[in-house]
């Protein structure tokens, strides 16, 4: 699936039992790998270093688990990235260039 970054931001997301999961704030990409990470339904910007790893934690979907964009996009699982019975997936940690948040 190819997306340009732009058409993300704002859109709507809903889980594949159809509920409504919140709007695309920002962006996690991996630039070393040219890939998107997570998708955060709450701002990145202006938050403590804690309330950010809240909101990965909580509030952002493992890209991994988008299954359609169209006029919505369709994720499986729920936030924090979790599927039913998955464990946690190590979030994204700041280490250098390769990975960082994009921000509509």
């Amino acid at each position: 699936m190819s997306v340009k970054l732009s058409r993300l931001y704002g859109m709507d997301i809903y889980s594949d039992g159809g509920k409504y999961l919140g709007r695309v704030q920002d962006l996690i990409l991996d630039l070393e790998k040219g890939e998107i990470l997570r998708i955060t339904l709450e701002p990145l910007s202006s938050v403590t270093r804690e309330d950010a790893k809240k909101i990965l934690r909580e509030k952002s979907v493992l890209y991994k688990n988008v299954k359609s964009v169209e006029d919505v996009v369709m994720v499986s699982g729920r936030p924090g990235g979790r599927t039913s019975g998955e464990e946690a997936e190590e979030l994204p940690t700041h280490s250098g260039p390769p990975s960082f948040f994009a921000r509509g």
